[in-house]
């Protein structure tokens, strides 16, 4: 069905004053963060379904026990040559080691998966449920979170911080996944604000995807927004991202 996608000027505008309130600096308005978004207009799309939350730290545990498939983590000497903020003692609670996830973390969005992994979990996915699963596109990315009425976030209009995990009153972490009902959009998605970044099937460019969905490390939170567009390059391996697929309805 057809549905709302994009911004307009007063939506981006909002976005910029929740960031300047909650960090006290312009940066993401003077770095022009929202001015790629599409201008809000309105789409059709066929019918798909969709996880109702990232894939966790489990579900993806399954696949790397069946397939061999490298899991999760990243080196020193990796992590240093993306020229992240973050220091690299941070991602020591999101890695895994010797194939297992992190102690108690299960149920958590699985993050330090680069682009081609989540393409290989959503082929093993496919392979072993006979159902092709796949990345979504940004924008059917978009359309399963806002629903179909261009609300700016999944529950309505007005920013809210108890309805997600960011920074503004989350623990800076991640959570498990589904820990916000609150913050469910219209179809009932979960985690699709906050939480972590989801990666896209939608290059930006050679070479970089679409994320969307912002994270526990942001605060503010226009980046939240289901409008909202960031792209990384597909190898990366971050703390801050994550995957949720989607298969055609038929």
């Amino acid at each position: 069905g057809s549905f709302v996608y994009g911004s307009d000027r007063a939506e981006r505008e909002a976005a910029y004053r929740l960031d300047e309130a909650a960090y006290g600096h312009a940066r993401t308005r003077e770095w022009g963060w929202y001015e790629d978004e599409p201008v809000r207009a309105t789409a059709e799309l066929p019918t798909f379904a969709m996880t109702r939350t990232p894939i966790t730290k489990a579900q993806y545990a399954a696949f790397v026990a069946a397939t061999g498939h490298p899991a999760p983590d990243v080196d020193p000497v990796t992590w240093a040559g993306y020229g992240l903020i973050h220091p690299y003692e941070r991602t020591r609670r999101h890695a895994w080691k010797d194939g297992a996830y992190p102690e108690g973390r299960g149920d958590h969005p699985v993050v330090l998966v680069s682009h081609a992994d989540a393409q290989a979990y959503a082929a093993w996915l496919s392979k072993v449920t006979d159902v092709r699963w796949r990345l979504p596109s940004e924008r059917e990315w978009e359309k399963a979170v806002r629903g179909a009425d261009g609300r700016r976030f999944p529950w309505g209009d007005s920013f809210d911080p108890a309805r997600l995990n960011s920074h503004d009153a989350g623990p800076f972490d991640t959570l498990p996944a589904g820990s916000f009902p609150d913050g469910a959009g219209p179809w009932g998605l979960l985690d699709g604000a906050g939480q972590v970044y989801e990666w896209t099937g939608t290059p930006e460019r050679p070479g970089r995807y679409i994320v969307k969905g912002g994270s526990w490390d942001d605060s503010g939170c226009g980046i939240c927004r289901p409008a909202a567009r960031h792209a990384r390059p597909a190898g990366i391996k971050h703390i801050l991202i994550g995957f949720r697929l989607m298969r055609d309805a038929g």
